[in-house]
């Protein structure tokens, strides 16, 4: 096996406009405590599939902040991997193919739901399988839901076709595995025919228009479709590992089918590509800076195309991990247990594996690139996410609130504090009061001074979006969680109101907690070990909700007890936004 080598780099800025930074400060610092974990990680995997070489990076809040580039670009000539070396990126070239047709319908020149025969002539006399199928549009070729099938791995052998033989074969016709606009189908086929709109409305080749227009606009000065134009010593020959040995993979020259999949890039151009798509989050009022407006590729990152759901488990004891996928305009979108919206993308080529994924709401990337067939990486980057979030540099992005929203927060707490007729009929929509009166909150209000005391409210809200949010008063005796929804009226005013009042465990009730401890470690042994954490519920004496933060999850433990102190009832439920064992 071949000894890796780490190049590692400082952070270096790749969006000319200034991205939208993270709350924490620190985040650099946490990262670089997980660094090991992640190289560990890295390490094992590239001896694991074994890959000559293989470059790795982390973007942050714009940045370019870790590249770990390791093993050999050439297994002849021993060249070492460096953070310049291109490698072939196969499917994640779709991506770019995506962006190229947005910044056509954005410029006017076409539109996603244009059949594609307007374009594409060749198609015009595609027999589809059945009477009632839908003409084939723009939008099922980026979203794969057009209805060919599914051909991996043919596709990855088609890169060099020429316009003769592609024209050719979309006059002959494609068949049909369902109906377009019913099911999603990966189809490089498709992404090869967007391809030839991209060239025909253009007017220009379509190498040269992502080139001109999307490429070097970021900064990707060494990315190309044109391998065999590139220095040898930049470029990481393909291999596969056969009979115990690597074997060299030709590189297919760039043809029609380069679109799905011909692109050569660094590790530093990717980043530079990641971190273009990161600063598309979140919307904002400032100068558009990229070649593709930040609405449009916001557009790319929602999910048009549902995929099965999965729910998974890395071991028979291990928690069991739900993943909810689709297929957006050219990339994958991904929800799990821990992250709410993943923006990814991978590459299979004879001779290279790669992948990047995003976390729009976290600001971070992460890219990788291995010479070696089908090298997967999901497993390094799941690891290295993971590392990440246990040392803290995985908090998302504050969602900034609305001057209403600020201003609702400020109103409702006042009547919280002291309940006020007038400022109440100026805050409330005008369901509020229909669904519980004015006289039973306000009662509600004297009825909460009396159980807390004076309350203050925390300066900050959680807000979920600009109209709804929550936050924290802080009591004499115990607190108060607030929560609000505005209405869409303008002025938007208060639809729903939340309230719910917090006293601590009192004696008897955290007695009778701690001596439930066997219980509940008997109960939720498959989260492993817990600890009580902070009350959520209750009125410290009768009725107690408590969080148990526990090694694979949370969980909230309600208890009830008699009026002589007695436990009458225990339960516990999973609390919110985690996998469960």
């Amino acid at each position: 096996m071949i000894g890796r080598v780490t190049v590692a780099i400082a952070a270096v800025l790749l969006c000319s406009a200034a991205p939208a930074r993270a709350q924490d400060a620190e985040r650099r610092q946490k990262l670089a405590a997980a660094l090991p974990e992640i190289e560990r990680a890295l390490t094992t995997w590239a001896e694991g599939v074994h890959a000559p070489g293989a470059a790795m990076g982390i973007v942050m809040d714009g940045e370019l902040v870790w590249i770990n580039a390791s093993g050999v670009a050439d297994v002849t000539g021993r060249a070492a991997v460096t953070p310049d070396t291109l490698f072939r990126i196969a499917s994640m070239t779709k991506s770019f193919t995506a962006l190229a047709i947005l910044k056509l319908r954005d410029q006017g020149k076409l539109s996603l739901d244009d059949a594609v025969a307007r374009h594409v002539p060749e198609l015009e006399g595609l027999k589809y399988p059945t009477r009632d199928s839908p003409k084939l549009t723009i939008r099922h070729l980026l979203t794969h839901s057009e209805g060919f099938p599914e051909d991996n791995p043919w596709g990855d052998r088609q890169l060099a076709r020429d316009q003769p033989t592609m024209s050719s074969w979309m006059g002959a016709g494609i068949p049909f595995s369902t109906v377009p606009g019913t099911a999603y189908e990966y189809s490089n086929y498709g992404f090869a025919i967007l391809g030839q709109i991209v060239e025909r409305v253009s007017k220009r080749p379509y190498d040269r228009y992502v080139t001109e227009e999307v490429l070097r606009p970021l900064g990707m000065r060494d990315s190309t479709f044109e391998g065999a134009s590139l220095p040898a010593e930049r470029i990481a020959r393909g291999y596969r590992w056969e009979d115990d040995t690597w074997k060299p993979e030709p590189a297919l020259a760039h043809g029609t089918f380069g679109a799905m999949g011909g692109l050569w890039t660094s590790t530093r151009d990717l980043a530079r590509y990641v971190a273009f798509h990161l600063d598309a989050w979140p919307p904002r009022d400032s100068d558009e800076a990229g070649p593709v407006k930040r609405s449009s590729v916001r557009e790319m990152h929602q999910a048009a195309r549902w995929q099965p759901v999965r729910a998974t488990r890395a071991a028979v004891d291990r928690p069991l991990e739900l993943n909810a996928a689709a297929y957006g305009y050219g990339l994958r979108i991904s929800q799990t247990c821990r992250f709410r919206h993943v923006v990814s993308h991978g590459g299979g080529l004879p001779g290279y594996g790669s992948l990047m994924m995003w976390l729009p709401e976290h600001g971070v990337g992460l890219i990788g690139m291995a010479n070696v067939t089908y090298a997967g990486w999901s497993g390094v980057f799941n690891a290295a996410l993971a590392a990440m979030a246990a040392a803290g540099a995985l908090q998302p992005r504050p969602v900034q609130p609305s001057a209403a929203l600020l201003q609702a927060k400020a109103d409702v707490s006042q009547l919280i504090v002291s309940w006020d007729d007038r400022l109440a009929e100026r805050v409330a929509a005008d369901n509020l009061f229909l669904d519980e009166t004015a006289a039973r909150r306000a009662a509600r209000s004297r009825e909460l001074a009396g159980v807390h005391g004076t309350c203050r409210a925390e300066a900050a809200i959680d807000a979920e979006n600009a109209l709804r949010g929550a936050w924290r008063m802080t009591c004499d005796r115990g607190r108060i969680d607030v929560s609000i929804t505005l209405a869409p009226t303008e002025p938007p005013r208060v639809q729903f109101l939340g309230v719910t009042s917090i006293l601590p465990p009192g004696p008897a009730m955290r007695a009778a907690l701690e001596s439930a401890a066997p219980r509940i470690a008997a109960d939720a042994a498959a989260w492993g070990a817990c600890r009580i954490g902070e009350e959520v519920g209750g009125d410290g004496v009768r009725q107690s909700a408590v969080r148990l933060n526990c090694e694979r999850g949370d969980l909230i433990a309600r208890a009830t007890l008699d009026n002589r102190g007695r436990l009458t009832s225990l339960t516990l439920v999973p609390a919110g936004g985690a996998c469960v064992p």
